[in-house]
């Protein structure tokens, strides 16, 4: 979503990039503050175990543990591969991320905006949705089960966020064996509307194929090369309507950049004919930008 402004302005997106990784610490945390833990809802990913076990604790040891101390502990192992794996600054704005949003779930009052809990799962959702993707926008994430998702779909080359929401339901089947079923299938809920937030905003990972006929293919190529740092292969043919020969590009790239790529595309040949496919899966070399 913030590419463009990377590339342009790198200085600047730093302090930009920061700024917008507290802003989403502090939603993320709000959101889990005033709608999951009033309600008693389970998000799912660690933060949902975290809760899970401070509920653990409160039920059958009557104990109160911080939530930093579950969040942080349970994160420390995929920061690792994260470090390893994904990217250095991309860890690090992750531990910041986590850190922060863990410390002030324990220090938030709280708030009740409504008691109907079909609403809260609904909004808390959408709320929690739309703080990881502020994160994930600017190259960082909440952790967890995030970092396994990036892991995954960093070298798979899949959008694996359907999967995690499988792994949570897993988890929130056992919390509703233990808590009851209504606020697991409540928690469900809420989990799903995160989910399909994140897929929304969140395009790094999904990919779209371009068939592109133009006359000027050459220069075509060399735009989506340059944009993508993708390759294309030229196809020709003869059209059956005026019988002429045409060319045709193909080449699939991340859905992030086809918006910027078709405007780009249309300045160098409006006329040219551009066909968009989703790409459900990829099997191949594929060149994913890599995180920082």
């Amino acid at each position: 979503m913030f590419k463009s402004l990377e590339v342009k302005y790198p200085k600047f997106y730093q302090v930009f990039r920061f700024i917008i990784v507290i802003i989403a610490s502090v939603l993320y945390a709000w959101n889990l503050r005033c709608f999951a833990k009033v309600a008693d809802l389970l998000p799912g990913g660690f933060s949902g175990v975290s809760l899970l076990f401070q509920a653990i604790g409160l039920r059958f040891f009557y104990i109160s543990i911080p939530f930093t101390i579950f969040n942080v502990a349970l994160n420390i192992f995929p920061a690792y591969i994260a470090y390893r794996y994904i990217g250095k600054k991309f860890t690090i704005y992750s531990i910041v991320v986590i850190i922060l949003s863990s410390v002030l779930v324990d220090i938030l009052p709280p708030y009740i905006f409504t008691e109907d809990i079909l609403l809260i799962s609904v909004f808390g959702g959408i709320i929690n949705g739309f703080a990881i993707s502020l994160c994930l926008n600017v190259g960082t994430t909440t952790g967890g089960t995030d970092f396994i998702s990036i892991y995954f779909s960093h070298i798979k080359g899949i959008d694996a966020w359907n999967y995690i929401l499988l792994g949570n339901v897993v988890i929130l089947l056992i919390a509703g064996g233990l808590f009851g079923w209504s606020i697991a299938l409540y928690s469900i809920i809420y989990q799903f509307c995160s989910t399909q937030v994140i897929q929304f905003m969140y395009k790094r990972y999904q990919k779209m194929t371009l068939f592109i006929i133009s006359d000027k293919s050459e220069e075509i190529y060399h735009a989506i090369k340059n944009t993508t740092n993708h390759d294309a292969t030229l196809f020709k043919g003869i059209g059956c309507y005026e019988e002429k020969e045409r060319t045709l590009i193909y080449s699939v790239i991340n859905s992030e950049a086809k918006r910027e790529l078709i405007t780009l595309i249309r300045s160098i040949d409006k006329h040219a004919f551009i066909n968009v496919v989703k790409t459900e899966e990829l099997d191949g070399r594929f060149n994913d930008i890599p995180h920082d």
